[in-house]
């Protein structure tokens, strides 16, 4: 059987019409125990996916857990990419059994949710399975999440993609959203993203730029 090729990119990859993305606990008291990733990696991927959604304007749900009780506010970060938007908060561990959280998944209607956040054996896993349950399609941006042990991230990550959940990283998140170098009304808002929160890559685009001035151009421009 011959198979033709054609240049369209495949279903199972996300743009920013496609999915939710549910940005959940990345607050005070939540980061205080994590151990899988330092904090300090943690808030520039948790920024990084932040503003790539809202650049993208990608739909996003921005969840809590006992904010004014335990947890703490979200991230400075998060509520930077998102002003003015509401944090839906829960007493609920899982996202998922909450009911202003899933009155607003279908509002949006989409069948792809993305997941990110702290903890991820317990708030990212419960609401990934509960998902897939239902028939939704699942991606996990795992350097954005995090948890008590590097034992316990891996494990939980492993339960979820035995369990149908997809891998992603943030910054592969980011770059996805683009896709092509040639979409240029978004073309500054992922290098400017890539720059400051890309890491390696960032410092790669900013020696580029530096260099060989307005002749870098991923586009081949």
């Amino acid at each position: 059987m011959v198979t033709n090729a054609k240049p369209v990119p495949g279903k199972g990859l996300v743009d920013p019409t496609n999915h939710t993305l549910i940005m959940i606990d990345f607050q005070s008291q939540m980061s205080f125990a994590t151990r899988s990733i330092d904090a300090v990696s943690l808030r520039n991927n948790a920024a990084l996916v932040a503003e790539a959604a809202a650049g993208f304007k990608v739909s996003t749900i921005l969840t809590t857990v006992a904010e004014k009780s335990f947890s703490g506010p979200m991230f400075d970060e998060i509520h930077a990419a998102f002003p003015g938007q509401a944090m839906l908060d829960r007493t609920s561990m899982n996202t998922w059994e909450d009911a202003k959280v899933i009155e607003r998944v279908n509002e949006i209607g989409k069948g792809r949710i993305v997941l990110s956040g702290l903890w991820t054996s317990v708030c990212i896993v419960g609401p990934a399975l509960s998902a897939l349950e239902q028939g939704f399609e699942v991606y996990v941006i795992a350097d954005a999440c995090g948890d008590v042990s590097t034992e316990a991230h891996e494990r939980a990550m492993e339960r979820m993609i035995q369990a149908g959940a997809r891998p992603m990283t943030s910054l592969q998140y980011l770059l996805e959203l683009q896709r092509d170098w040639a979409r240029g009304e978004t073309y500054d808002l992922t290098t400017g993203i890539a720059k400051r929160l890309g890491g390696a890559y960032g410092l790669g685009i900013i020696y580029a730029k530096t260099m060989l001035g307005e002749h870098a151009s991923e586009a081949g421009e």
